[in-house]
């Protein structure tokens, strides 16, 4: 194994029968995260003067293995004996990883292989690559354990190196790949990490290596891991700012960060501070820290399975005493959430199941939302109620849920108590579903988020000291729950809508889509127009208030005030406030 430091583009190396070369550039195509191809020879073609003036393939690698029937058969330091099966094969030039360390060295990011003079670690994952007819098998990727205060220029610098396998495909803890071990790769040497690394993976060229061996095809030859194809050709390409990556941490148990591109950060911003407008001027921007909105979506972007939770009973002298801030707000996160491909369950209070059973059912039937959300309740018989309800068997292993959402949901005070914004006891009429955020806590797998607009809300324990200090009974009020992320807004809903803008905005990105699929498959752009369809709008929203107002859910204070924006008096608030969160998604 000869390490190359000198900033041009390496290569893995394929060699097939010709018979087989279609389909394999086809599942190439189709992966071009671990097999970007660089070149598709003629059969018998040994010479490659696009990536390299004087090359010959038989004798260009370090070393070469021999595959015959899927079995590896020989170790070879040279293909010229090779020479008559080889004019009828076909040699395919892979990007390699190795291409970008001298990239990494200049921006001063410690590479542990090359401090510790040995090979990177490779290993098989459970990620399924996209088949063809003739190739199958799972992502293979590469591993560098990188400070974790170097995280965004590695993925900023890697991300342009597209030849070179891109940016990294997976950033945290190994199992979410189904790595078991990291001190025991499938090919390459263990490389030590340093106290406060993060281990980074790429997609990998190996991973046509395995394809060749599931094919079982006759004969096949590639280079042996780490023993690359040197070419002529420097990896220096341009990418505009605006499509540069941007890392943020989502998930601590398990270790999980994700990526997402700068424009996309930027439109979410805008929904967050747009959300943030506080027309009561209760003291709700005390509450709002940047970056919350977009670190709930990019957990629930992740997620397969979805918990929302809504339901505030602040017209206690009514049945049914629900208003309606929370409810339509968790019906535009659930119809989005659903239009991913995520399972997506609801709820509620006992006392409010089916009143909120028949909600969605209308909501269905009026064109709100494309399928119905099953709705349950939670109740708490013992100490392990809530670890049985998320939990299968209650083994912490196998979770039903990967995030918990509550919008406008009363949550627990310091006294044990549920309080309404005067300062009412309410929990008589509250089921303690805060216990599900509680034991999630020691779950691992499983994020929180909770949205609300005054601080008495489920999830919003994270900013307890600011409800104290400038809510309006704040020091009574006050939800001691905390949720991984906390969502503010000046109308709970308000948070609701911005949530499923966000998901559209992050799914359509296509940064975060490479990053979700790990870059094997193709892109799912192509389902733009379903996600968009799921989108909230003026049209639902009065649908879903007439849904609401026939079934005795009351408005809530917020409904009827009036906000001035850009000089001019607007009555209808929320409508404003949807066109105004679509504007900002779509343009």
């Amino acid at each position: 194994y000869k390490i190359q430091y000198n900033g041009f583009k390496q290569a893995n190396v394929i060699i097939l029968h010709k018979s087989l070369a279609d389909d394999f550039e086809i599942f190439c195509q189709a992966n071009d995260g671990p097999l970007p191809l660089l070149y598709r020879s003629k059969p018998g073609e040994w010479k490659c003067t696009y990536l390299s003036n004087d090359s010959d393939i038989r004798t260009d690698c370090p070393q070469y293995r021999k595959y015959e029937h899927g079995e590896c058969t020989g170790i070879l330091t040279s293909l010229e004996e090779y020479s008559r099966q080889l004019k009828d094969m076909v040699t395919f030039y892979l990007g390699c990883s190795f291409t970008f360390e001298k990239a990494l060295q200049e921006s001063a990011v410690p590479i542990r292989n090359v401090e510790q003079k040995c090979n990177v670690s490779m290993y098989k994952t459970t990620v399924p690559c996209y088949g063809t007819e003739r190739f199958h098998c799972n992502l293979i990727v590469t591993m560098r354990p990188i400070p974790q205060d170097k995280l965004e220029v590695v993925v900023q610098t890697t991300h342009r190196m597209k030849k070179s396998h891109g940016a990294p495909v997976h950033i945290g803890n190994p199992g979410l790949l189904g790595i078991k071990n990291l001190s025991s790769p499938d090919y390459g040497d263990a490389v030590q990490a340093h106290p406060g690394d993060v281990p980074v993976f790429w997609a990998c060229g190996v991973t046509g290596i395995e394809a060749v061996c599931n094919c079982k095809s006759s004969l096949a030859f590639t280079h042996s891991p780490g023993c690359m194809f040197i070419t002529d050709l420097k990896d220096n390409d341009a990418v505009p700012d605006q499509e540069l990556p941007k890392v943020y941490c989502i998930s601590w148990n398990p270790l999980y960060y994700s990526i997402t591109a700068t424009a996309a950060v930027q439109k979410i911003r805008c929904l967050e501070e747009t959300i943030g407008v506080d027309p009561g001027n209760r003291g709700v921007k005390h509450l709002y820290s940047q970056g919350e909105l977009l670190k709930a979506c990019l957990s629930m972007s992740h997620a397969q399975s979805v918990l929302i939770t809504t339901g505030f009973p602040t017209h206690f002298k009514y049945d049914p005493p629900e208003e309606n801030d929370g409810p339509p707000g968790a019906i535009a996160m659930a119809a989005m959430l659903k239009a991913l491909g995520k399972n997506v369950v609801i709820v509620t209070d006992q006392r409010a199941l089916n009143l909120n059973k028949k909600i969605i059912k209308e909501a269905v039937e009026q064109g709100v939302m494309e399928t119905p959300v099953p709705v349950i309740s939670y109740h708490s018989h013992s100490a392990d109620s809530a670890l049985q309800f998320l939990c299968e068997h209650g083994n912490t292993k196998k979770p039903r849920y990967d995030h918990l959402i509550a919008i406008e949901r009363a949550g627990m005070a310091a006294d044990g108590n549920y309080y309404n914004a005067r300062k009412i006891n309410i929990k008589h009429l509250v089921d303690p579903i805060d216990e599900l955020f509680l034991a999630a806590r020691n779950i691992p797998g499983i994020t929180t988020s909770g949205i609300g607009d005054g601080g008495n809300e489920l999830g919003m324990g994270k900013v307890k000291e600011a409800v104290k200090k400038y809510i309006s009974n704040g020091d009574v009020i006050a939800c001691i729950v905390e949720a991984d992320f906390t969502v503010t807004a000046g109308v709970s809903n308000w948070g609701g809508y911005a949530v499923a803008c966000a998901l559209y905005i992050l799914n359509t990105c296509e940064v975060h889509d490479r990053y979700l699929r790990k870059a094997v498959g193709f892109p799912r752009l192509s389902k733009k127009a379903c996600w968009a369809s799921a989108l909230p709008s003026v049209a639902k929203e009065e649908k879903l208030l007439h849904i609401l107002q026939q079934n005795e859910v009351r408005s809530g204070r917020t409904a009827s005030l009036e906000m001035e924006v850009d000089g001019l008096p607007f009555y209808n608030v929320h409508s404003l406030m949807i066109e105004r969160l679509l504007k900002a998604t779509l343009m």
